[in-house]
Formats: structure tokens, sequence, C-alpha cells
């Protein structure tokens, strides 16, 4: 349902209060109607936001000068809130710091419903929301902190200035940055010592008959604590509503894979059609693979066969750097006739399957390559499966003694394992791309097989043909980032509808016989 006409009538609902603060801490859910469009563009949007919360982290210190402009431009490109001074005057370049506010409520229930599915999404999701709290209440005035703290009922008690006079040596030689000057000049609090375990931990305040006293600089640590316990149990809860809200045949395609979403470039056009020879891909393979598709060419290269999960996730990874059809089916039958298959049980078992991968077969549909998102997240590798992401399903010593047979250094491999460690799967693969192309910073985010092997062929080749087409590439999607929701709704329908209806329809002809 449209809002035009409606503006007033939820103005005066009891969200305008909600929208008049730079931040909440979403315990009320959104009471209004949405449009589906609108749904799906706030979902992609957020999605967005939090994935640039979980690349800047490893990249830059958290809060850090660098940290906090990127993600401030980001917000501010996204239209979410990134100002908490601002007022709810119109925008000459876009909405109101009331939408802003409003996108940001709404968009953030939405994710909740796709991210409450399972440990692993619900745990990214909180990290991230965590992590976005941190910055936008760190950018708060001192009074609209205090301000805050009181509308949640976070209304601990500051110490008397006798007290405070008492507790000097003691608040000083335990509390950080802080000196005699700066005690007399800001408030402490006392707080219950099990509000504040992670100050605790690092000793950085005074603990007294299990009452701990913080500084006001610090109070955000207790904040975020009770950010982090509100949000885990409201995902919690959410989990158990699933079964009702996907009754609805409309949202339950859309949460299914929002969870799994890629909202950039799909590789689905063939620019490239036929410029790589059948000869080229063993010696691609090892300059220009990701890990995940470099594993699955050895794993095809060996035993001269692959289950659908590898094959799908390959045969679509190799379409997309630009094999034809011919070329395809030559390759799959070459390698397929040395194992146990033969000419005729290929043509019979897999041939169909393969050109139904290219939309010549059935509802002819153009499949698109797995993103990052759907290696990590779709169809786990079983026992004899080779397919899935190396740095999300191998274990951490089968995947030390890979890096070690691929001739990375030991300093790589540490700090790969360090980010594996912290579940950063795609910055472990940014970095295994840094290590093995001798660069120090990669000048992109990583969040596709096939994006890999173009920035590849672009730091190899000096940034020629393929720099060009993927500056334009480039242009493109950040000309449909500025273009408003229309563009928004085609990129969210395409990832919701086409991964979920393609995918699913392509799985039934991989099946093994």
């Amino acid at each position: 349902m449209q809002f035009s006409g409606r503006r007033r009538k939820f103005i005066n609902s009891p969200q305008t209060e909600l929208y008049g603060h730079a931040l909440q801490f979403y315990g009320q859910p959104p009471l209004e109607n949405v449009s589906l469009s609108e749904f799906e563009t706030f979902a992609v949007d957020r999605l967005k936001l939090l994935k640039t919360i979980e690349n800047l982290g490893v990249s830059y210190v958290k809060l850090s000068e660098q940290y906090t402009k990127k993600l401030e431009s980001e917000s501010k490109t996204l239209n979410f809130p990134y100002r908490p001074e601002a007022d709810d005057r119109k925008s000459q370049n876009g909405p109101s710091e009331y939408e802003k506010r409003r996108k940001d409520h709404i968009s953030h229930f939405i994710l909740r419903l796709a991210y409450c599915q399972t440990e692993d999404l619900r745990r990214w999701f909180i990290q991230q929301e965590v992590d976005l709290f941190r910055y936008r209440f760190n950018d708060l005035h001192p009074k609209q902190k205090l301000e805050f703290l009181h509308r949640n009922n976070l209304q601990y008690d500051t110490i008397s200035v006798e007290e405070k006079k008492s507790l000097l040596d003691k608040l000083v030689n335990s509390s950080y940055a802080v000196s005699g000057i700066t005690v007399e000049d800001q408030d402490f609090y006392k707080v219950p010592f099990q509000d504040a375990l992670d100050l605790v931990r690092t000793r950085k305040v005074y603990l007294k008959a299990g009452y701990v006293y913080i500084p006001h600089q610090d109070i955000v640590t207790i904040v975020l604590n009770d950010f982090r316990t509100r949000l885990s149990k409201a995902l919690a809860l959410t989990a158990r509503s699933l079964p009702a809200v996907h009754s609805d045949e409309r949202l339950q395609p859309l949460l299914n894979h929002l969870s799994h979403a890629y909202v950039g470039q799909d590789y689905s056009i063939q620019k490239n059609v036929g410029k790589i020879s059948l000869e080229q891909i063993d010696s691609l393979s090892g300059k220009s693979f990701p890990l995940c598709m470099r594993q699955l060419h050895q794993s095809l290269r060996e035993n001269h066969h692959l289950r659908h999960g590898g094959r799908m996730q390959y045969g679509l990874f190799l379409k997309g750097i630009g094999l034809s059809l011919e070329q395809a089916l030559q390759f799959w039958r070459s390698e397929f006739i040395r194992g146990k298959v033969d000419a005729d049980k290929f043509d019979k078992a897999y041939a169909y399957g393969i050109r139904h991968m290219f939309g010549k077969e059935g509802k002819r549909a153009d499949y698109t390559p797995y993103s990052c998102m759907k290696v990590i997240l779709s169809n786990p590798p079983s026992q004899g499966d080779h397919h899935g992401c190396p740095f999300r399903h191998s274990d951490p010593e089968l995947l030390k003694q890979k890096l070690q047979f691929y001739k990375v250094s030991p300093s790589g491999i540490s700090q790969i394992l360090e980010l594996v460690k912290g579940m950063h799967y795609q910055l472990a693969c940014q970095k295994y791309f840094e290590l093995t192309h001798n660069i120090d910073d990669a000048s992109f985010s990583l969040n596709h097989p096939n994006q890999y092997f173009i920035e590849s062929q672009r730091v190899l080749g000096g940034g020629k043909d393929i720099k060009r087409e993927m500056d334009t590439s480039q242009r493109s999607q950040d000309n449909s980032a500025t273009r408003g929701s229309s563009a928004a709704r085609e990129a969210a329908a395409n990832t919701s509808q086409g991964l979920a209806e393609m995918t699913e329809d392509l799985d039934s002809f991989f099946q093994d016989a």
C-alpha cells in the first residue's frame, strides 16, 4: 500500500516521537502498512550498509577517522541517518531526516525476519548491528547520550561529589585516560559489575563490593551490552514467529533469499563469450581463480567427475568468465569420459543440464553465477563434495595445508586463518587475493567469485580491457543507486525472485542419476 495521502495519519501516530530521536533500541516494531516494493528496497539498502560495516571493521580500527568517514559516506549514499543533530527540514537532494529514520526503523525489523533463521545468521546480524549502534552512539553529543539513557530506563546512579573525592586515587589509577582533573569534571556511574563484564575483564574500571565505577566516556560499553542482549532475545522470539510469516507467499521467497542476497553485478551478461579457450583454463585456475573454484577445478582434473553441487557452482562460474555453450559441453564431456562416464551416458545424463544452464532448455532462463554469500550460506558440502567456500567449510588445519601447497607465505596464512576465526570469510578470500597477486591493498570489496577473476585479470594484465569493462559496470551500479527506489526494487527483485526460482529449478537437472 502506498503512502500518498496518508502522511498526516501516521505522522500523528506514536512513531512520530520515536523518529524524533537520533537513536533507538528498536524495541517497538513498526505499526504501519508498507508496500512490497518499499519492503524490498529498504531490506536491500540496509543489507548493503551492514556489509559495508563488516568490511570496514576488518580493514580499519573501529571508530577511527577513516572508518567513521567511510561509514558516514555510505549512510548518506543509502539515505540512512548519519547526523545526530539533523532536523526534519526537507533536503533539496533527498528525503528528510524523519524519512531516513523511518527507513532505518523499518529496515532493521525486516532483516530481523531474514536473519533470525540460523545461529550463524543471528551472530552475523547482531555483530553488524552492534557496530552500527556503536558508531551512532559515539556520534551523539553528551547531552543526547544522557537523554538516550534516561529514555531507555538505563538510569544508573551517579556517585556523589563526596564519594568521588574519597575514591579519587582509585578512580584515577583504574580508569583509562582519566586524571585527577577529569575526575572532577565528569560523572561516574555506579553499576552492578555483571552489567559491565567487558570493562571488568580488561581492567578498565574500579571494582568494589560488586559494583564498578564507570566514567561517562565508557558508558557506551554498558549500552552496547544492553543492546546486544535485547537484540539477541528479540531474534529468538522472531524465530518462533517465522511459520506465521512464511505462510505469506509474497514474503517467503524474499526472506529466504535476503540472507544470501548479493546486490552487485550478477555476471550473467557474457561480454567475453569465446575469448577464453579450453587450453587456457588450467593456467587461469592457478593465476586468477578464487580458492573455491581452484579447488573445484583441481578435483575435477583428479577425479574426472564432480557431484551436482560442484557442477552447478563451477559450471556457472565458467559460463560467467566467458565459456560458450559449445566449449562447456566439450569441456565437461572430455573430462567426464576420462573417468567412469562414457560419451553416451554423458549425453543422456549430463548434457541436458549444461544446455539448461545456458538457457537453451526448459524455460530458457539466463542463470547467474553464484555470489560469495550464496556459496557460503547455501547447500553446505557433505562427504565427497568439493563445492562450497574453503574458508567457511574447510577444517582450519586442512585449509592451512591447502594454502601451504599453493605457496602462500606463513605470515599470510596466519592472517587468513585469523580472519576465518572471526568468520570473515569473504575478507579472508580478499586477503588470499592480495597475497597471491603481491599487492598491499585490494581496491575493491570482494563479493563474487567472478569479480575475483575479473580483478585478477585486471591486475595481471595491467588494467586494460577488463578494467574498462569493470569501470563501466561500476558506473552503472553507482547510477542505479542514485536513481531511487525503482532501480533498487529491480535489484531486489532480481536477487530474491531470480535466485529463488532459477537455481531451485536448475537443481533438478543437475541431480546425479
